[in-house]
């Protein structure tokens, strides 16, 4: 089994979400004795950013791309062939301003390619990374699941539905910085809710 982590939280090693998503690799990688992972810390090593500089690099036919061109391309490629060879993604998402980190749409921008990962047919867009599970281990520092206030969790599942990633499982973590006993209580509920995930 191939495992993706993507963690997208500026605060390195205080994250909570990093750490949540690092307990589902754990126990992903204790089920599945061998499994290879790849981790991404989208901080340290940030996606190319989708602009115009890109943009027409990506729409430059492969034979008529100058070396910068090149360079970009395969900046994007690499990501894509991540997420193309992993079975199983775990992402590690802070809410900021009601909203997933600019790094982790950058990088939903970068591995998002007509004809690769999702193609347009004549009844729409159909995703292409399919048989794929995704597990998303969500911060939040208020209480915000099941409100009009969390834009994360239906981002999430529209935009990784249109890759074809439609197996998702998310986990919160709420109430973060609503003090210390608010904070422990729902690092201990997000724990136990991993730990009793049947992967």
């Amino acid at each position: 089994m191939n495992i993706l982590q993507i963690n997208a939280s500026i605060n390195g090693e205080r994250s909570h979400s990093s750490r949540l998503s690092d307990l589902l690799v754990d126990k992903l990688r204790r089920v599945n004795a061998g499994s290879s992972l790849t981790r991404r810390d989208l901080v340290q090593t940030p996606a190319p950013v989708l602009d115009s500089t890109a943009l027409q690099a990506l729409f430059t036919p492969d034979g008529q791309r100058d070396a910068a061109q090149r360079d970009t391309v395969a900046g994007f490629d690499r990501l894509i062939d991540e997420i193309q060879r992993a079975d199983r993604i775990v992402l590690g998402v802070p809410m900021y301003n009601f909203g997933i980190p600019v790094q982790l749409k950058a990088w939903l921008d970068a591995v998002a390619r007509a004809g690769v990962t999702f193609r347009y047919t004549a009844d729409g867009p159909q995703g292409l990374l399919n048989g794929k599970k995704v597990y998303s281990a969500l911060a939040f520092g208020g209480r915000h699941k099941d409100t009009p206030n969390d834009l994360v969790t239906p981002y999430l599942q529209t935009m990784l539905g249109f890759l074809g990633l439609t197996d998702l499982t998310f986990v919160y973590a709420e109430g973060l910085a609503m003090g210390e006993e608010s904070l422990n209580a729902a690092l201990r509920d997000a724990q136990a809710e991993i730990a009793a995930l049947a992967l």
